[in-house]
């Protein structure tokens, strides 16, 4: 049950089978216009837009497609959790990104293909005080949202628990499957743009970068040499290990989180995206002890996810039952009838954190030719395409359509990048 009783082994993401339509080149290459480092969504995404803007692209990972942290995610494409300023402003536009690539990678506007759901999110308020700084959030957004009064809970979710003091309802809130998303980026990236355009070399692991005089110009591997015009650093949690090898500190670190997955329902319990004001604390927070809040929603197979947790404990995957338990607690608190559900697993991923909360996304002026996409903690998947497309217009030399410098390397002072 998830109200209590056992949880399984971590096994990874909600779907078990692996994405078989990605189109895998494993010719010997030249020198390539760009590598991207991760095959994750953000690699994807990166490698996605590269190839659309006309530029000839090989990505790397040491593992497969999705392998990290991206295959460990919720799916989350969410604007209501962003406080405004630089990455609330990304997250607007990934998520019209977003909704343009459901239909032009799947050839339908639902995104059947990667699952994506445009349901929208329902932040709900335990307290008046919480619903008072709620309504004062959502004013300084500027996003389309309801405020919904306790009375009415009821009719956006009817299994809510009672005694709730209201909420928000942000219609623009979505969610994918990201493995299938990641897979469908690179797909699409080598099949749309010309055959060849983007390459993949799966378990090739990067050991060093390659120079020339101060420049970086490819990546040194376990198969051997890849030239490049530009290295994208899209390694996530390990974003800081590849700078590293380009003699640059870059302060990424992992933040431990949990989800829950219950068995298949017959009928959805859940309609939106479902968490309480506290994932938002939480997302800003920059304590390394344990935080949990409700986070729960429903996925086209039929199961609930439940999260969500967070705490810096390195790579440490052991399964924390106490965490699990408090998930289960707080999911049946927010909604009473999962208390006859059970849990069927359970798995871990690693967020990549940065101490502001921000991403690094842009050209690194420390070592000339190597870029980075990645510190975006638990919000890369929803801003990715944003990511790869404004990346995508730096290193083709044009104007990207944001203004990257709140995202610039170089922003950590010496103990932060320490």
């Amino acid at each position: 049950m998830v109200g209590a009783g056992p949880v399984g082994p971590a096994i990874g993401n909600r779907l078990l089978k692996t994405p078989r339509y990605v189109t895998y080149y494993w010719v010997e290459v030249g020198m390539s216009d760009v590598i991207v480092v991760g095959a994750g969504v953000v690699g994807a995404a990166c490698a996605y837009y590269a190839a659309r803007a006309g530029l000839d692209v090989t990505v790397v990972d040491r593992g497969p497609v999705a392998g990290g942290t991206t295959g460990s995610g919720e799916g989350n494409v969410l604007v209501s959790d962003k406080e405004p300023g630089p990455e609330l402003d990304l997250a607007v536009l990934s998520n019209r990104l977003w909704r343009s690539l459901a239909g032009s990678l799947t050839g339908s506007p639902t995104g059947q293909g990667f699952e994506f759901e445009p349901k929208g999110g329902l932040v709900v308020a335990e307290t008046e005080e919480v619903q008072r700084q709620l309504t004062g959030l959502v004013a300084k957004q500027g996003l389309e949202h309801s405020l919904v009064p306790a009375s009415e809970l009821r009719d956006y979710e009817p299994h809510l628990a009672e005694g709730l003091a209201g909420g928000v309802y942000y219609p623009q809130d979505a969610q994918v499957q990201p493995m299938l998303a990641a897979a469908a980026l690179l797909r699409h990236g080598a099949d749309s743009f010309g055959h060849g355009t983007l390459r993949l070399r799966l378990g090739v692991t990067v050991t060093g970068v390659l120079r020339s005089g101060e420049r970086v110009t490819g990546v040194r591997t376990s198969h051997g040499d890849l030239l490049g015009g530009a290295v994208v650093n899209a390694a996530g949690t390990w974003g800081g290990e590849v700078a590293a090898l380009a003699g640059v500190d870059l302060p990424v670190r992992p933040r431990r989180g949990f989800i829950l997955v219950t068995e298949p329902l017959l009928e959805p319990l859940i309609r939106h995206k479902v968490y309480t004001a506290a994932y938002v604390t939480n997302v800003a927070s920059d304590s390394a002890g344990l935080e949990t809040s409700a986070v729960v929603e429903g996925t086209p197979a039929g199961t609930v996810l439940i999260g969500a947790s967070r705490e810096r404990v390195g790579f440490d995957r052991t399964t924390s039952v106490p965490v699990l338990a408090r998930l289960a607690a707080q999911a049946v608190a927010l909604f009473p009838a999962l208390r006859d559900v059970r849990a069927i697993r359970s798995y871990c991923g690693f967020r990549p954190y940065c101490p502001d909360h921000l991403p690094v996304i842009g050209a690194d002026p420390r070592a000339p030719g190597l870029y980075h996409a990645c510190g975006h903690e638990g919000a890369g998947i929803g801003l990715a395409p944003a990511t790869g497309h404004l990346l995508a217009q730096l290193i083709a030399g044009e104007r990207p359509d944001l203004d990257l410098s709140p995202f610039r390397p170089d922003r950590f002072t010496s103990q932060e990048a320490a």
